[in-house]
């Protein structure tokens, strides 16, 4: 128990082991889609699957860990999908063959301006201003936020899944369920 509360900040009188282990565990569950998600959005571009996978599962350990060990609080942290959503959908996607080209210039600054962003946000987190950005929204709005990234991400599922495909005249219409497409692509 002394080692638990050296090295988490665990006080036994507030909570059990039992708990923060089931907590943990449901943590990493709710948050282990983007094991599977983030390399899809990323490999849309022609990079490496396999590559990405690795590199999301590291960057994910590293960062829990790190507000585990040395923040001593219980989050799951992994990469944002936002800009690597637009990083691949938008930029990459809307200029054929561009990840591959010689020619690659706005996709090095695409990527330098998704590092200057991670930076900032950083140094945001870190004056405590981001904090500040955030209580400033009304609250719909900050609900409508994680609503519409939950949304967004099961959009993506659907569509990968095929059980939702592209329609010119919808937008968006249902896939072919019965023939066993969709789950093939499970």
């Amino acid at each position: 128990m002394k080692m638990l509360e050296k090295l988490f900040g665990f006080n036994p009188r507030e909570t059990r082991v039992r708990t923060e282990i089931l907590a943990g565990i449901t943590t990493f569950l709710t948050m282990a889609y983007i094991l599977a998600v983030n390399p899809n959005i990323l490999a849309a571009t022609g990079m490496d699957k396999g590559a990405l996978f690795t590199t999301t599962v590291i960057a994910s350990a590293f960062a829990t860990l790190l507000m585990a060990f040395y923040a001593k609080l219980p989050f799951g942290l992994a990469p944002g999908m936002g800009l690597n959503a637009f990083f691949a959908y938008t930029v990459c996607l809307t200029h054929p063959r561009a990840w591959r080209s010689a020619k690659r210039n706005h996709l090095q600054f695409a990527l330098t301006a998704v590092l200057l962003e991670g930076i900032i946000f950083i140094l945001l987190t870190v004056t405590n201003l981001r904090e500040k950005i955030v209580d400033a929204l009304p609250l719909s709005l900050r609900n409508a936020i994680g609503a519409g990234i939950g949304l967004f991400i099961a959009f993506i599922g659907l569509q990968n899944a095929g059980i939702i495909v592209n329609n010119d005249a919808t937008l968006i219409s249902l896939g072919n369920i019965t023939s066993g497409s969709c789950l093939a692509s499970l």
